[in-house]
């Protein structure tokens, strides 16, 4: 799909470079070991990274497997899920969909002294980035901001927990020799890794899951991705949540009627629909200034219409 000469879908590398740059915890698998060498079985936690020129740096706990694995196998593999917050997460595992993911197969490596301490400065001017970029936002914006139930800025937050915790951590640098998309189907698609590396990080990845928790949380922004169902798509959508985002468009899950059954009769099912924006958004403010726009827009057009 093409508009105004440019393309308003993303590719699998945009989506996977996506996934990367707006989450900030992911699954990190190595190898078990124990004093006797390697085990072939495989360990999982939960950790949280930092994309750092296109490579994950990942801390792991003091006290976690991780650390005596990667001592003796190097060998890893990390997974990302693109962001669900809130009632997405819920609406999705009651519709029995997976949120696209992307897999990194690599090597493990453990940063010593001098290179973690720059690692730790780099999570540390990113989180300070982050917070400074909010104190510029119009009302609008922090209007939606503040509406998700995560907080106005989710991801460095979360990231900030790891310098107030008790505990220490180990950085670790994931080496990625491979990196696969997989869709919300179970689909994989191979990427170049060193496309998904070049790509630069959409504008708005540090504020995903705050921007998209906050419209789903509001009732009428709510109403408002249902009018663009029926305004944009000519879908009489009865529900509707925001997807995913991106500076090119977002993605949204409609409530719409399906096929004719044999017997004649319909049911409602969830359904995919991408709604691409007027003009790139290359910040946050301009993002959800076309939303607004996008909202009046919708909203005349559906008056004008019934008669209302």
């Amino acid at each position: 799909m093409t508009k105004g000469g440019k393309a308003t879908v993303l590719t699998f590398t945009e989506k996977s470079k996506n996934i990367l740059e707006s989450n900030w915890q992911g699954y990190l698998n190595t190898v078990k070991a124990d004093a006797k060498g390697s085990k072939g079985e495989i360990y999982t936690s939960k950790v949280r990274y930092l994309v750092k020129r296109g490579k994950p740096y990942v801390w792991v706990a003091e006290n976690d497997m991780h650390n005596v694995n990667t001592m003796i196998d190097e060998r890893g593999s990390f997974a990302v899920t693109s962001p669900m917050p809130g009632p997405l997460a819920n609406l999705l595992k009651s519709i029995k969909k997976l949120p696209a993911r992307v897999a990194l197969m690599g090597e493990v490596l453990p940063l010593k002294d001098e290179k973690a301490k720059l690692a730790r400065e780099s999570l540390k001017e990113v989180i300070s980035s982050e917070r400074s970029m909010i104190e510029k936002f119009s009302y609008s914006v922090l209007g939606i901001l503040s509406s998700s139930s995560l907080g106005v800025t989710c991801r460095g937050d979360k990231l900030q927990e790891l310098f107030d915790a008790d505990k220490g951590y180990v950085v670790f640098k994931f080496n990625p020799s491979s990196c696969m998309y997989i869709d919300s189907t179970g689909g994989t698609h191979e990427v170049d890794l060193e496309e998904v590396q070049a790509t630069k990080p959409d504008p708005l990845s540090s504020y995903t899951m705050s921007l998209i928790d906050g419209i789903n949380q509001s009732e009428a922004r709510r109403r408002a991705l249902i009018l663009f169902c029926i305004t944009h798509l000519n879908k009489n959508a009865k529900d509707a949540y925001l997807l995913s985002i991106d500076q090119k468009g977002f993605d949204v899950l409609g409530k719409v009627l399906g096929p004719v059954r044999s017997d004649g009769s319909r049911e409602y099912q969830w359904r995919k629909f991408r709604i691409p924006l007027k003009e790139e958004a290359h910040s946050v403010e301009i993002f959800c200034r076309q939303l607004v726009e996008m909202e009046e827009k919708a909203l005349t057009s559906f008056s004008n219409f019934t008669g209302l």
